[in-house]
């Protein structure tokens, strides 16, 4: 372990410590408990179902991208999805993204100078969305006027932006003899190189986003008093808290922390509102482990149709 691991791993615990210290303190755990009760078993049995159908619409993005390799082939690009989130969910400082091409070249043979390119596409529609829905969340929840709202859907063509300008970019580096030049060609060959291919990609980033955040959205609302524009908000600020550089223990600390900020933006209550986070985050870790467990059920070496 080099001394900069080291560094972010001891921050890492210690970012986790500090957060269990501050739950302990302002809200209790047994206060944690008592939004549980209000809950019935069946609609927690619909969250949980509804967020493993996200985990199905996030593999049909990458079984739609890479068709010709993943054909028939739907559960066991759900079980490399499965797995992926769960060592993003635990591993520290996303590490877990490193497992992406690893599974790919394990279970399809796809080799990382395909499979990086199209990750780092992912991420891109990832983050696009989550900043759009949570503009959105925003605008509504102080009542923007209606031009606001429009200079707002500006936001929405830079996935098609990136997509042209890949496209433009390509043909100048091929044949280059600069060795990064050449990489970045073939890196670049294996983003969507057609309208077909952005827009299904985009369109399986929105459907996958709206259902996980309207679950998580409604989550907080029941942990907590907030209207559905300021829940979408904190939901948002929980994943968007992924990008951080240092992240606690299975992201404990600052999975909330991102709740909890984008929240701020309605009350500043923290003992309600890091308790809702708190209570989220454990949802979040429990469907996580049950994807897991779904994963090992899964087949690996079957095609079907």
């Amino acid at each position: 372990m080099n001394k900069t691991t080291a560094l972010r791993t001891t921050l890492g615990l210690l970012i986790t410590l500090v957060f269990l210290v501050v739950v302990d303190r302002t809200v209790g755990w047994q206060r944690l408990w008592t939004p549980w009760t209000a809950l019935s078993p069946a609609a927690i049995a619909l969250a949980l179902g509804l967020l493993l159908v996200s985990y199905l619409l996030r593999a049909l993005r990458l079984y739609d991208y890479f068709h010709g390799e993943m054909a028939g082939r739907l559960p066991l690009t759900l079980r490399l999805t499965l797995w992926h989130n769960l060592f993003n969910n635990l591993l520290p400082m996303r590490s877990g993204e490193l497992s992406f091409p690893v599974l790919m070249s394990r279970y399809f043979g796809i080799d990382a100078i395909r499979s990086l390119p199209a990750l780092l596409w992912f991420r891109l529609l990832d983050l696009h969305t989550l900043l759009f829905l949570a503009g959105i969340a925003a605008l509504g929840l102080f009542k923007a006027p209606p031009w606001l709202l429009a200079l707002w859907l500006a936001w929405l063509p830079l996935p098609w932006l990136v997509y042209r300008t890949g496209l433009w970019l390509a043909p100048r580096l091929h044949g280059d003899d600069h060795r990064w030049h050449t990489t970045l060609a073939r890196a670049l060959a294996h983003l969507p190189t057609t309208p077909r291919a952005l827009w299904r990609s985009w369109g399986w980033t929105l459907i996958n986003w709206l259902t996980k955040l309207a679950v998580f959205a409604w989550l907080l609302s029941r942990f907590a008093p907030l209207p559905a524009p300021a829940a979408l908000l904190g939901a948002v600020g929980g994943e968007l808290s992924s990008v951080l550089p240092i992240h606690g223990i299975a992201g404990f600390g600052t999975y909330e922390a991102g709740v909890v900020a984008g929240l701020a933006l309605w009350s500043r209550d923290l003992s309600d509102h890091l308790g809702a986070a708190v209570n989220l985050h454990l949802f979040l870790l429990g469907a996580t482990f049950l994807g897991g467990l779904l994963a090992l059920a899964l087949p690996r070496g079957h095609r079907y149709g």
